[in-house]
């Protein structure tokens, strides 16, 4: 709730005494509410921000920037008219997130320059963000922009580069999969191929802190990538796309659009609006990375006025496992008796949906289902069931057709899309997020972006797409033999999971040891403990989870299948316990009375204390699966036990090798 309105004054008072005076020729201070990080601004010849926390640099000066096509710098010798101090603390509530009410809590400083534009600052407890804004009328070209991470040393930094290029001659054209590597800042530049990196990035700072770099409200606006500083301070600015002028046939079934020319500029966009946010986030301990709100509270509000239609959930996937169910009576395959099986399995698991994917409509036209495939049958058969169909579908297919698509699957009562291959967050295909997104919920669908880059913003702004790659899911584990999916596992919480959900689609019930594992594409396994993929669906956030292993190995694992059903895939609260970057993680989710709680690990064994003090009063049931004595051996080896803890308790716990441990914890009887 807002502050009364006599404290909010005295908050905008005590602002004004550090931000809204000049401290020195053209200088401006912003701190956080609790007065630990500080913004300053130097509004000189260039235009540059630096940040400190306490007493620990986070960022050395740094030059901010537009760049128009006429010329002009916004941000070179700047003129300020004016400097608004401004102080807020409220909340909002969140229907279909990882938590059912975010604090918004900032003071804020607006720059108002003299040539009709101006630069917002933002300082949180947690971070601090800034983005351009402009008030001329009529259209806008920006040529290029200036955002730069200057640190005060060469501080370690984890970095996912641009490696799975969709198109060798544009380095634009991305998965925006890729593993973090570990490097120094000052050797970013030096490289050839991996010199782009996408959001978020990590970089440590000194007294055991960390400052990752991300972004917000990118509307009508390429994304931003990394490069690393030549010459300069060490650290990193911001790169883009150049937007696509045009475009040919190509990629996975000569169904995507590559790009064939870029034009010399990034946005032509209208004059009257506010830019992205470029925000770091900052924290003093880990575990603070993996529950962190900033990306969400920097976007735009929702703009969907009823969002009960949206219904988040699990779903039965089909591609992951090849539709390899087994002991039935007719052939597997896409066809319309295995996806009745598929909704009879997750009918009496109470999974929400199934998905059907690629395959199941002729691939040149959407609006044409698979001759094998009686989707109007399936469709009322699901229907009857409670079981929801989500269909896949290529970003170009649906692109082409996109009002007809919507319009008649809607009413045939198909209940959202996963959208593929979108691969670029240029401009153009900024736009065309929020356009899919926009007619989906004008049609009541909900959408997952697969293909895609990550989330920056849209789930707030458009709260029916679900789910946004982006990220190294365990897709890759049908072909990749040399990833070190543990490490990364436990890396995701505290870089990726900033930006907001993934689709990483876990589930696997044929799990390996580190010596084990091997990719298989048609009956793919995974690495780590059958207990490491089980907390994933605690750990990870999704507000629709794909279970992506086939019906009939989880009717063989069926107490594994009962756990993984139970879990909620939004939440009223989440807790941060405990966690190191790329070692292990441990995250508390509740949803209603009852406690999730899943631990990840690394391949190195290791205890680890649980504090408890997260539960009311009284006893408390936990149903508590927990890597088995011989999972370093075997990995599938697991032991399920109900004990009774209290909030008092401090639970210790075993992680075995690439180990886990994940319970549901809930009021005794």
């Amino acid at each position: 709730m807002l502050r009364l309105r006599s404290l909010f004054f005295v908050a905008l008072l005590v602002l004004a005494g550090r931000a809204g005076h000049a401290q020195g020729a053209g200088s401006y201070h912003l701190s956080s509410p609790d007065g630990k990080l500080e913004i300053t601004v130097q509004a000189g010849p260039t235009l540059t921000w630096a940040v400190r926390h306490e007493a620990t640099p986070v960022l050395a000066p740094s030059a901010l920037a537009l760049t128009l096509a006429t010329g002009e710098v916004l941000g070179q010798s700047p003129v300020v008219r004016s400097a608004v101090p401004t102080a807020v603390n409220t909340s909002f509530a969140t229907p279909i997130y990882k938590k059912s009410q975010v604090v918004d809590h900032y003071n804020q400083l607006t720059l108002n320059m003299k040539g009709s534009y101006g630069i917002t600052f933002r300082a949180y407890d947690d971070g601090v963000a800034y983005r351009f804004f402009s008030t001329r009328k009529g259209p806008l070209t920006v040529r290029a922009e200036t955002a730069t991470f200057n640190f005060t040393t060469d501080a370690p930094a984890l970095i996912p580069f641009v490696r799975d290029l969709r198109d060798p001659k544009d380095f634009y054209i991305s998965s925006f999969e890729s593993l973090y590597t570990p490097l120094k800042l000052s050797q970013v530049a030096p490289l050839k191929r991996d010199t782009l990196a996408f959001l978020p990035v990590l970089v440590t700072l000194g007294d055991g802190k960390k400052a990752a770099i991300v972004e917000s409200d990118v509307e009508d606006y390429p994304g931003m990538f990394l490069k690393g500083n030549v010459g300069a301070a060490p650290g990193l600015h911001g790169g883009f796309a150049p937007y696509p002028t045009e475009e040919r046939n190509g990629g996975f079934h000569n169904m995507q659009l590559l790009v064939s020319k870029r034009a010399p500029y990034l946005a032509q966009t209208q004059g009257n609006r506010t830019f992205p946010w470029r925000a770091l986030v900052v924290s003093t301990a880990d575990k603070q990375l993996a529950n962190n709100d900033m990306v969400y509270k920097l976007a735009a509000p929702s703009r969907i006025k009823d969002a009960s239609w949206i219904k988040p959930g699990k779903v039965a996937w089909d591609w992951w496992n090849d539709w390899n169910i087994s002991h039935v009576d007719f052939k597997a395959g896409i066809n319309t008796p295995t996806y009745k099986y598929y909704i009879d399995f997750a009918a009496a698991n109470k999974l929400e949906y199934i998905i059907m994917d690629e395959g199941w409509s002729e691939e040149t036209d959407i609006l044409k289902p698979s001759p094998a495939v009686d989707l109007a049958a399936l469709l009322a058969y699901g229907q009857q069931k409670g079981v929801g169909i989500l269909l896949w579908a290529n970003w170009r297919a649906i692109s082409e057709k996109m009002d007809a698509a919507y319009a008649q699957y809607a009413k045939m009562g198909v209940k959202g899309f996963k959208i593929d291959f979108l691969d670029r967050d240029d401009q153009k295909m900024i736009n065309s997020s929020y356009t899919l997104a926009r007619k989906a919920a004008d049609n009541h669908l909900i959408l997952d972006f697969h293909g895609m880059h990550k989330p920056d913003g849209l789930q707030r702004t458009y709260p029916n797409v679900l789910n946004f790659e982006g990220v190294k899911g365990l897709e890759n584990n049908k072909w990749t033999p040399n990833d070190d999916v543990p490490q990364y596992d436990t890396s995701l919480p505290f870089i990726r999971m900033l930006a907001g959900p993934m689709d990483y689609t876990p589930g696997a019930m044929r799990n390996a040891t580190r010596t084990q594992f091997r990719p298989i594409g048609s009956n793919p396994m995974s690495q780590g403990t059958r207990c490491h993929q089980l907390a994933t669906y605690v750990v990870f956030e999704a507000p629709l989870e794909m279970l992506c292993d086939n019906p009939t190995i989880y009717q063989k694992e069926q107490e594994s299948t009962d756990f993984i059903a139970a879990v909620p895939t939004v939440f009223d609260k989440t807790v941060a316990l405990d966690g190191r970057v790329g070692e292990y993680v441990a995250l508390a989710r509740q949803k209603g009375d009852t406690w999730y709680v899943g631990a990840l690990n690394n391949w190195d064994p290791r205890d680890l204390t649980l504090d408890l003090s997260f539960l009311g009063p009284g006893r408390y049931e936990a149903v508590v699966f927990r890597d088995g004595v011989n999972a370093d051996r075997d990995a599938t080896d697991y032991k399920r036990e109900v004990i009774s803890v209290s909030a008092q308790d401090k639970l210790p716990i075993k992680l075995s090798n690439g180990g886990g441990w994940a319970a549901r914890i809930y009021p005794a009887k």
